[in-house]
């Protein structure tokens, strides 16, 4: 069924798996999003004229690389961690955009461009109260295909980390599992990030047996992983995830994390920042925090620390990549 097994040196602490998509950011009011009928604070998959229609209409913000794992794995490199990329875009002008902003971020990206879509976008919406409301155009980037994983690259790394949103076509649902069983077979951990709660209601039984064949740490929210068991209560949640998979980052806002580990519950507060400006990325970066920290060896507890401390910096500023100096957070945490 699966190729020979892979065994290759551990050179990269994580490679991630996701949709490689080009961010556009912009500050709007709250009329912004009454007016055009978006559901605020989700994400939600709109076609091509919809893309081009939102982005006529918004205000002019800033353009760089995004979507959730990439933004994660440039939290890693800047972090002092050595990252790789999987996912795919276009040979346009912002896929182009894309292999620049991650490669001068020290992430390895050498996926091979594809043709006949162009390459996906992200139109963000932020209000005055720092909440982010999201409108996706995948394009190419969902069209991405266990042939487009390298196996040697897969199994380089100490984790692999994957985005829910990628679960939305039956070439990436088969290019994720590809990826999964290839680490698997490496030695290597597989985490898997619940991405958003629609995505949850979409895939929520595919994940859950997913999460039994092949995950070993979950990255969510709390609405996030509540969905996911179907189920108000948290602890509870909780208690049903980490009978399947070894740990579980449960994102809470305000008021920190939670680290699950069978029976054991951590609670990390949150860094306290000047002035939340944008939310956007906060998750992503957490989770880069947190990967880093496994991938050293640190404590589940410091681990958390460091996420927290990613996620506080990328809250302060307009987008989703750090501004600030991340790397120097691991010296200042001892770590």
């Amino acid at each position: 069924m699966y190729p020979e097994e892979v065994l290759v040196e551990a050179n990269l602490d994580v490679v991630g798996v996701g949709n490689a998509i080009v961010d556009v950011l912009a500050p709007v009011g709250e009329s912004f999003i009454v007016e055009h009928r978006l559901e605020k604070g989700r994400m939600a998959l709109i076609d091509a004229d919809r893309a081009a229609y939102l982005y006529a209409e918004m205000p002019e913000g800033m353009e760089m690389s995004g979507g959730s794992a990439a933004n994660t794995m440039v939290g890693v490199a800047a972090l002092g961690g050595r990252a790789g990329y999987i996912g795919k875009v276009a040979d346009d002008d912002l896929g182009r955009v894309f292999r620049r902003d991650l490669t001068a971020a020290g992430v390895g990206f050498d996926v091979d461009n594809g043709t006949n879509l162009p390459t996906a976008r992200c139109l963000i919406q932020v209000t005055p109260d720092a909440q982010r409301t999201l409108n996706t155009y995948l394009g190419i980037s969902a069209h991405l295909s266990p042939t487009d994983v390298d196996a040697d690259l897969v199994a380089s790394a100490r984790i692999l980390y994957c985005e829910g949103y990628l679960w939305d076509t039956e070439d990436a649902k088969a290019a994720i599992r590809h990826a999964m069983a290839t680490a698997r077979r490496a030695g290597r951990l597989v985490a898997l990030a619940l991405s958003d709660v629609f995505c949850v209601d979409r895939h929520r039984q595919e994940w859950l047996d997913l999460l039994e064949r092949f995950v070993d740490v979950v990255f969510g929210n709390e609405q996030e992983v509540c969905s996911l068991y179907e189920s108000p209560d948290l602890p509870w949640a909780l208690e049903t995830a980490t009978s399947t998979v070894g740990l579980v980052f449960t994102t809470l806002g305000s008021r920190g994390s939670l680290v699950a580990e069978g029976h054991q519950r951590l609670e990390v507060p949150a860094v306290p920042v000047d002035r939340v400006v944008d939310t956007t990325g906060a998750g992503d970066l957490y989770a880069s925090g947190v990967l880093v920290g496994l991938s050293r060896g640190v404590s589940l507890y410091d681990a958390a620390c460091l996420g927290s401390a990613a996620a506080a910096e990328v809250i302060g500023h307009l987008g989703a990549r750090p501004e600030g100096d991340l790397a120097a957070l691991v010296g200042d945490l001892g770590l």
